[in-house]
């Protein structure tokens, strides 16, 4: 019998399980993002800045549904999460930071790939940090509704507003001051700074609400589509006025928590006194210790 051979039993038992369906189209979406982002950078070298725009635009909606579907068909994997992070930082970071280089901080020189390199690298370390501290267990239960720093989607799209200006004849911004708001952006995602997630909001839709839920959703793609430099200006203009709100309320629930934890320390009953057989036990050793159950 060979090394190889076929007829192992070891071999057999080291064969991969057949996946289901439902753990690899989270996967697929994941991908068709990363080609749109990947198609962003071409079509930003050939100068149609329009369309990389539109392809930054659908791989963030992409990445709002992959999750989404994971969960709705029980299809989370370890693997999709990872794949998932990567893919963020190839469309949210790489794409749009040699977009804007193309499009004009190649003017300054070193100092314009130096503003998009910081910007790339500021993604990559937000996301890095994500991932660390996602199932961090001092993290306040309040704090599941902020996110820690701007989102990798919300820093592409709001990152892209000079461009978004220019579009719609309101001028070219001066080089300085669009690498200048590249750094305040990627600032702004590697901060400390709360941003609320969206994630306490309710998921369920009242029957009598559905199908203007869906009108709603309707226009808005209708007029995205339409008027999409409007949209995109405004919404990344509201965005960015409403993060002083995330810290506000950040911190006044970060005061309740703390007000609230001394009334909850008082109540609570006092650590009862030692018993003299407790004192008079040995600690136990290491060796002696019950092994932790598994």
């Amino acid at each position: 019998m060979t090394p190889f051979d076929v007829r192992d039993p070891d071999i057999r038992r080291r064969r991969f399980r057949p996946i289901p369906v439902r753990m690899l189209v989270p996967n697929v979406i994941t991908l068709l993002a990363i080609c749109a982002g990947l198609t962003a950078i071409r079509l930003s070298i050939e100068g149609r800045m329009t369309l990389a725009v539109y392809a930054i635009v659908f791989a963030a909606a992409l990445d709002g549904i992959d999750g989404r579907i994971a969960r709705l068909i029980k299809g989370q994997s370890k693997f999709g999460a990872e794949l998932d992070s990567l893919a963020d930082f190839v469309n949210f970071g790489v794409a749009p930071g040699l977009m804007l280089y193309f499009w004009q901080l190649h003017e300054l020189g070193n100092a314009g790939w130096i503003a998009a390199m910081v910007f790339a690298i500021s993604m990559c370390l937000r996301l890095a940090r994500f991932n660390a501290t996602l199932d961090d267990p001092n993290k306040p239960a309040f704090a599941a509704n902020f996110f820690t720093g701007m989102p990798a989607p919300a820093g592409a799209i709001t990152v892209m507003l000079p461009i978004y200006a220019a579009f719609l004849d309101l001028g070219r911004w001066p080089a300085s001051l669009t690498a200048a708001y590249t750094l305040l952006i990627a600032f702004l995602m590697v901060s400390r700074l709360p941003v609320f997630s969206g994630k306490s909001m309710r998921m369920r839709v009242p029957p009598e609400l559905v199908l203007p839920a869906f009108v709603a959703v309707i226009f808005f793609i209708a007029l995205l589509i339409s008027y999409p430099w409007y949209v995109l200006s405004i919404g990344t203009v509201s965005y960015l006025a409403s993060l002083p709100l995330g810290f506000k309320s950040y911190r006044d629930q970060a005061r309740a928590a703390e007000a609230a934890a001394p009334a909850a320390g008082e109540v609570s009953s006092p650590p009862s006194a030692p018993t003299m057989a407790s004192l008079s036990e040995p600690p136990l050793d290491d060796d002696d210790r019950p092994g932790r159950l598994h």
